[in-house]
């Protein structure tokens, strides 16, 4: 049975997700919530959560002895499937322009900015269901079509390339909902809150095999 760390570093939404990637999982994975680097370095895949600020999200995980470099290890070294949700996907980038700028994990080069909607009438925070624009690449996001997706967010991921760009949503203006490059994928949805849309995304990604 594969193994899937769910990375633990005080996140919001950690139970929420820990308990959609059980019923994703049906019983062919091991969901294990975790801050142990030896367990981290040795999964088969790799899933990071996340709500709140970039800044207070990346001191949180900073914080914790060695699960950088673990998580590094497992990903970029192994090249183990990769999946951040919110916040967690927006970590992925070089650094986050919220409440100053702070440098992120740098897997996918980019920036993580406010949504600044051209339509007076779209408030932020973005909060509720979108249909995503063109989901492709990875099975994981390709496979969601049109079902809806929840957010709620007011920062979003603008990676450098647009080729990493793997779907978009229009709140007033289109910006990108899911990123990814090669085995690493994150989503800025919430598919934990998305109902069987969600469940369907997560037993996707169990699946993957980039």
């Amino acid at each position: 049975m594969q193994s899937v760390a769910l990375i633990d570093y005080g996140s919001g939404n950690l139970r929420s997700a820990e308990k959609a990637l059980v019923r994703a999982a049906a019983g062919t994975s091991q969901i294990v919530v975790t801050s142990d680097p030896e367990t981290v370095a040795a999964a088969d895949r790799v899933v990071l959560p996340g709500v709140g600020a970039f800044a207070a999200c990346m001191k949180a995980l900073s914080e914790r002895p060695g699960l950088i470099e673990a998580m590094t290890e497992a990903v970029q070294v192994k090249g183990r499937p990769f999946l951040g949700v919110c916040v967690g996907m927006q970590l992925l980038a070089t650094r986050g322009l919220e409440f100053g700028e702070t440098p992120g994990l740098g897997w996918i080069p980019g920036d993580v900015r406010r949504v600044e909607p051209t339509d007076p009438a779209a408030k932020i925070p973005h909060m509720g269901w979108n249909t995503l624009i063109d989901p492709h690449g990875p099975a994981p996001i390709a496979g969601v079509g049109e079902a809806p997706m929840y957010f709620t967010h007011s920062f979003a991921f603008f990676p450098d390339d647009p080729a990493d760009v793997a779907a978009y949503v229009d709140h007033g203006g289109r910006f990108p909902a899911a990123v990814a490059k090669g085995h690493v994928a994150g989503v800025q949805f919430h598919p934990e809150k998305s109902q069987s849309a969600g469940l369907a995304l997560l037993a996707r990604f169990l699946e993957w095999r980039p």
